[in-house]
């Protein structure tokens, strides 16, 4: 993995906010976020998105929002290119990366990624940097992307983010993928209030106490 890469992969961004300041390779204030929400838009509950937003704004960041499924190509480019950092948040991982593959945008992230772009990535945008989402559909419905023909995810990670772990209402369901993935891929359980940060090839998980 490339050493400038920089990743925060966390369950509720609002919850370990303040580790992202304490580890940023960058000063924060007034950088332009690159804030993609549209793993939410299938999802009745979305008070995350708002709350992830507000968490940004605290941090000084200058939130800018891309809903790649109503964007064009153009725009996608135009917009990842002139932030500074990329924020995906949380919703059905499924439909994510069904319109990320749609638009050609995740090409387009994992290059600024590898550029040395810090990514944040909430729930949904923290498990498509795994090198596939098929361990998701225990946790989310795969319905509403009926355009994915593969679950082949970014790869940007060897291991398998695994969020809400322990957390309502997620509780069983994390037991589960556990006893069914757990064998066979590296899943990496956090909670609300844990973070993975991955610097190069290196990865860490910090607690917000």
């Amino acid at each position: 993995m490339d050493s400038n890469i920089f990743l925060f992969l966390c369950s509720s961004f609002a919850d370990v906010a303040p580790l992202l300041e304490q580890t940023s390779p960058i000063e924060l204030r007034e950088k332009i976020v690159t804030f993609i929400p549209t793993a939410s838009i299938p999802e009745s509950y979305t008070e995350y998105v708002g709350l992830g937003r507000e968490a940004l704004e605290k941090l000084g960041l200058r939130v800018e929002t891309l809903d790649v499924s109503e964007a064009s190509a153009e725009e996608i480019e135009v917009s990842l290119s002139r932030g500074d950092v990329i924020y995906i948040s949380g919703g059905n991982t499924f439909y994510l990366l069904q319109e990320l593959k749609r638009k050609g945008a995740e090409k387009l992230i994992k290059r600024e990624i590898e550029r040395g772009k810090p990514y944040i990535g909430e729930s949904a945008g923290a498990m498509i940097l795994a090198p596939s989402i098929k361990y998701v559909q225990l946790m989310n419905e795969i319905q509403v992307a009926p355009e994915l023909i593969s679950f082949a995810a970014l790869g940007l990670i060897s291991k398998y983010p695994l969020p809400h772990y322990q957390c309502f209402p997620f509780v069983e369901i994390g037991e589960t993928v556990i006893s069914t993935f757990g064998g066979q891929l590296s899943l990496v359980p956090i909670t609300n209030h844990q973070a993975i940060i991955v610097r190069g090839g290196e990865f860490t998980i910090v607690t917000k106490e």
